[in-house]
């Protein structure tokens, strides 16, 4: 069968991945709050019964914020970068020095955060760079990607990498250009992911996947 990505609209216009392997299926992140259900609902269309691993690539509430209550319903362990692991136990999540039009959701947030705050969670294994994950037969390696978030980070299965906020799709492929914890680590994390050389790249952001030839071209 090989990998099998199906891609799931969660809220805000973040993009969560269910992939499917041989035995059993990885989720990468869990979207907004209250999520979980049409995830739930894709995973039952494709007769598996649950998870076998949740990765996050990152402590935002668009990407962490339906991981307890898919913990809970099941069973799955929820990983994430160690750098990010008290982000997302403690709940608040900080957007880092905001640039361009990533101010106008700045300015929202007062309003919008009552309504979008994730339930706190604490993860079940924190990770390090290049460590090796094993679930539905699939084996996945963390390429640690700083800069959006102190532990943002891929997951690379095969020639495929799941990016979370280092690179969008919304309006074409570009790297991040809104918010970030350390403007000066995103460089490095895009050279870094650029010299693995996927083939194909699953985004935070965009319903498309990024080709490896445009990953190639991008320049931070």
């Amino acid at each position: 069968m090989g990998v099998q990505v199906h891609s799931i609209s969660a809220g805000f216009t973040s993009r969560v991945y269910l992939i499917e392997g041989e035995t059993g299926v990885i989720l990468v992140d869990t979207g907004m709050p209250h999520h979980e259900a049409q995830i739930l609902r894709k995973l039952r269309s494709l007769n598996r019964p649950t998870l076998d691993l949740i990765f996050i690539t990152h402590a935002h509430q668009d990407h962490c914020g339906s991981a307890a209550a898919l913990r809970r319903l099941t069973g799955a362990p929820v990983v994430i970068h160690r750098a990010d692991a008290q982000a997302m136990a403690q709940g608040p999540m900080s957007l880092g020095e905001v640039r361009g039009r990533g101010k106008l959701l700045e300015a929202l947030m007062p309003l919008v955060s009552p309504f979008v705050q994730p339930e706190p969670v604490s993860a079940d294994r924190l990770l390090e760079d290049g460590e090796v994950l094993h679930g539905g037969g699939l084996e996945a390696r963390v390429l640690h990607t700083p800069g959006h978030t102190p532990g943002s980070s891929c997951l690379l299965i095969e020639d495929i990498a799941f990016a979370g906020d280092l690179l969008s799709m919304l309006e074409g492929p570009h790297v991040q250009q809104f918010f970030a914890d350390d403007w000066s680590a995103l460089p490095g994390s895009l050279h870094k992911l650029q010299a693995v050389g996927p083939t194909q790249v699953y985004t935070g952001h965009g319903a498309a996947p990024m080709t490896g030839a445009a990953l190639q071209r991008l320049q931070a």
